[in-house]
């Protein structure tokens, strides 16, 4: 059965160290401490008394001072993996970890997860081909030498890479590695750590090499590991669930994460708010027990990206070239109808083709495979129809030859109906108002990624308030912009009070429009 020494880094808060080595031995594992230098030698032997008496705790066999993007860190590591590789031969993983960890398991799912695939886990991308590295130095990372950090020497940081750029002072990557990137949270099988140290043993040039490399962490270990071990027992994924806003911050956990973070495909998660008493208490209590089933529905990135996403509205500052170079026509009448509920649309859709000669075009901004005519190849994608909406609707109308066209928008394309509205051409719009019940939200979270059928369904509950106030969001928005030439019809409304708003929009007699209103289930669901 699989047993697990953790590594674990860390450099404040003792008496959470305490814990936390207290619980994950708690079910027969180890770990080992690298309790940075900088944290002080009263608070390291604070730590020492504190888990004296546990067997199956060690520390690194030496202690350093670490700073973020420093070798340190990886030397950190090293030391406290020879410290668990020698003090506990039983050990089978060595899942690397921080203070800021909890686990999202049970110890018993943990072992039984690990026995099940003979694999080591750890993010390993391509350093030059993937786009891992977002903003920053990238090849500069590893072609020049980093003796400064850049966070609290950043001065003499970059005069040292100017200096070495200026001169030509490019070094070689050695020639038998191909580098690698990725998280720093991994987890490794116990022939995967020896190797490991034996090449750091026999391989001094290597050693050179990524001490002076910048965040070494996130290529040293994702390099070596590639380099040791068969592409085929290497799973390129992190188990420890962590996710970044869109200012790279870490994202916090707090007591009301409890439900979400179980739920997820992962082992452990970071970071836990040092104030989420409760969740730490639960998840402690939660790694002990026995017998616990989780249902994985795995969506907490779908979700933060919604959650966090609501009411940034766009703004755009200048015209974009398609727009100052073309425009639908002057004598052209785009007519947008707009409905959370595609199907309800669709259905209108069909009914004004059967009783009008008016073109009719789907969600063509939303619906990648709705039906378009051939135009060259911009019809093909999302990005270009959308990238290129004037020109693009402009084909269509010399296309079908005509002066006259309906499509069919989600509410939350805002930004589209302005632009056509601020085009030459004649614009109208029409609003189709839908009820939301439970059901039809619940259905909604799982077709778009923020919920699956395995989603617990307290957790959904909390869900759907969110979505639906989202919906209403987006409508208000629409109406707040007091477009122009606005009609609205409603599932609440009779045939013949929608009738007339219709009729409006479409520019045709109340009675043809009360005809296309009365399909009997134009609202269904």
């Amino acid at each position: 059965m699989a047993r697990i020494a953790f590594i674990l880094l860390c450099h404040k808060d003792p008496e959470a160290i305490i814990d936390q080595a207290r619980r994950l031995t708690r079910a027969g594992d180890y770990i080992s401490i690298h309790f940075d230098a900088r944290g002080g030698k009263e608070t390291f032997e604070t730590i020492r008394a504190g888990l004296a008496d546990n067997p199956n705790v060690t520390f690194a066999t030496k202690r350093i001072k670490c700073g973020w993007g420093e070798w340190s860190l990886v030397q950190a590591t090293l030391y406290a993996i020879e410290a668990a590789e020698q003090a506990f031969p039983r050990a089978t993983h060595f899942y690397m970890l921080s203070g800021d960890c909890m686990s999202i398991k049970t110890a018993e799912y943990m072992h039984d997860f690990l026995d099940r695939e003979d694999a080591d886990f750890i993010e390993s991308f391509d350093f030059f081909e993937s786009d891992w590295i977002k903003t920053g130095i990238k090849e500069e990372r590893l072609t020049y030498r980093h003796w400064f950090n850049e966070r609290t020497q950043k001065w003499l940081f970059y005069q040292s890479f100017w200096m070495q750029r200026r001169l030509g002072l490019e070094r070689q990557i050695p020639d038998d590695l191909q580098i690698m990137i990725g998280s720093q949270w991994w987890c490794l099988r116990r022939r995967t750590i020896e190797w490991l140290l034996e090449f750091t043993r026999n391989r001094p040039d290597v050693m050179r090499f990524f001490r002076t490399t910048w965040i070494p962490d996130e290529t040293f270990f994702q390099t070596l590991v590639r380099h040791l071990v068969p592409e085929t027992e290497i799973r390129t994924r992190t188990l420890t669930f962590l996710m970044f806003t869109d200012y790279g911050m870490p994202v916090v956990f707090y007591n009301d994460h409890y439900d979400l973070l179980l739920s997820q495909d992962y082992l452990f998660a970071r970071k836990i708010s040092p104030e989420a008493k409760e969740l730490k208490k639960r998840l402690g209590d939660l790694f002990a027990d026995t017998g616990v089933s989780f249902q994985i529905s795995n969506e907490g990135r779908s979700l933060f990206q919604f959650l966090t996403g609501r009411g940034r509205d766009g703004r755009r500052f200048a015209q974009r070239f398609w727009e100052t170079e073309s425009s639908l026509g002057r004598n052209r009448e785009l007519l947008m109808i707009v409905c959370k509920k595609w199907h309800v649309a669709k259905r209108l859709v069909s009914q004004i083709k059967e009783h009008s000669d008016i073109p009719c075009l789907e969600y063509l901004f939303n619906e990648e495979n709705t039906y378009l005519p051939d135009l060259g190849g911009i019809e093909k994608s999302l990005e270009k129809r959308t990238r290129h909406r004037r020109a693009w609707v402009r084909m269509l109308f010399d296309y079908f030859d005509t002066d006259r066209m309906v499509v069919c928008l989600d509410p939350q394309g805002l930004d589209l109906i302005r632009d056509f509205y601020s085009d030459r051409s004649g614009t109208k719009l029409l609003e189709i108002e839908c009820d939301f019940t439970d059901d039809y939200l619940s259905g909604h979270a799982k077709r778009t990624g923020l919920a699956s059928d395995q989603t617990p369904e307290d957790a959904l509950q909390r869900l759907l308030p969110t979505i639906r106030a989202d919906m209403v969001h987006e409508s208000d928005r629409i109406r707040d912009a007091e477009f122009e030439h606005y009609s609205r019809i409603s599932q609440s409304k009779t045939p013949e009070e929608n009738a007339a708003p219709l009729a409006r929009f479409l520019g045709i007699s109340e009675d043809e429009a009360c005809e296309i209103a009365s399909m009997h289930y134009l609202f269904s669901d």
